[in-house]
């Protein structure tokens, strides 16, 4: 990960859980050889606001992103909006990745309830900022 320069999108919906989601990711990023400070972290208010900020600093030239990470949770509640966010929130990162030709990874949580989401907030952290790192080294070697 040494010269990878690395932005972060984070959810503030759920934040106990986003925040253990960052601290993960930008603990284990360093650990890869990313310097704190090619580490770029961006908050939003929930997961439908990400993608426009990963859009916002995918157009970013000087100096550009090797990879992006989203962060958030979304945690199914009575209602349809579980499933909206979701997909809407997916969908726009995937779509995004592919426009910008640039890696994100998606570490938005979606689970039934809080207790798989603590379950899930350290692995999922890491696993972004792995993912992140891998994508982008294997973008440069398909360039």
């Amino acid at each position: 990960g040494k010269g990878l320069r690395v932005g972060i999108v984070q959810a503030r919906f759920n934040e106990n859980i986003t925040g253990a989601l960052l601290k993960a990711c930008t603990d284990e990023l360093q650990s890869m050889g990313v310097h704190i400070d090619d580490i770029v972290h961006v908050t939003v208010p929930g997961a439908l606001e990400v993608p426009l900020a990963l859009q916002t600093l995918a157009q970013q030239e000087e100096p550009p992103f090797h990879a992006l990470v989203a962060l958030g949770c979304i945690i199914r509640g009575e209602t349809y909006h579980f499933e909206l966010v979701a997909n809407e929130s997916g969908s726009a990162i995937t779509q995004l990745a592919l426009t910008h030709r640039l890696p994100i990874a998606n570490a938005i949580l979606t689970t039934e309830n809080h207790a798989q989401a603590v379950a899930r907030q350290t692995e999922k952290g890491r696993d972004a900022a792995r993912v992140a790192v891998e994508m982008a080294l294997r973008m440069r070697q398909l360039a």
